[in-house]
């Protein structure tokens, strides 16, 4: 199975404020966040993670061991040199293009306004935007803001669940 998720910003207090997270402590926070994900996806899973991973003083290598999974980065904003370079990717890019269950996905950090064959129905995953922008056609934020906290798969996004209640 192909999971996608974004914006975990494990170890970064700043969440628990801004996006009003309900966590009291980011222990609580990063402790469900690997949970939640260890609870779906599997050892020979694959997980396209699509930014700001880890706060910059976190120790990513020991957080992807963490977590089940071939995991893959797409390089967000807050991804210092310690996240990008850390072992334990599969691959790191600051975007991918790829095509699962024939639909061709267009893997950024950022929400796009236009894409890469747009006009032939492929489909745009972003983080970024915590949940916050008006959603387009074939435009999907996998962030956890959005997603319950969790990755979420391509089929999930394309039936209308993976959201928050």
């Amino acid at each position: 199975m192909i999971y996608f998720t974004s914006d975990t910003h494990f170890g970064d207090p700043r969440v628990l404020r801004i996006d009003r997270r309900p966590f009291s402590t980011m222990a609580d926070h990063d402790a469900t966040l690997i949970a939640n994900w260890n609870a779906i996806v599997g050892e020979d899973d694959e997980v396209w993670h699509l930014g700001d991973v880890i706060s910059p003083r976190g120790d990513c290598e020991t957080l992807l061991d963490a977590l089940n999974g071939r995991k893959h980065l797409i390089i967000g904003n807050n991804d210092p040199e310690t996240t990008t370079a850390a072992k334990g990717w599969s691959s790191v890019q600051a975007y991918a293009e790829i095509l699962l269950d024939g639909h061709h996905l267009i893997l950024c950090h950022y929400a796009f306004r236009t894409w890469n064959k747009m006009g032939k129905k492929s489909i745009d995953l972003h983080g970024h935007s915590h949940g916050r922008l008006k959603p387009m056609l074939r435009q999907f934020d996998v962030g956890v803001d959005a997603r319950g906290l969790r990755p979420v798969t391509l089929s999930e996004l394309l039936i209308g669940r993976g959201t928050n209640p």
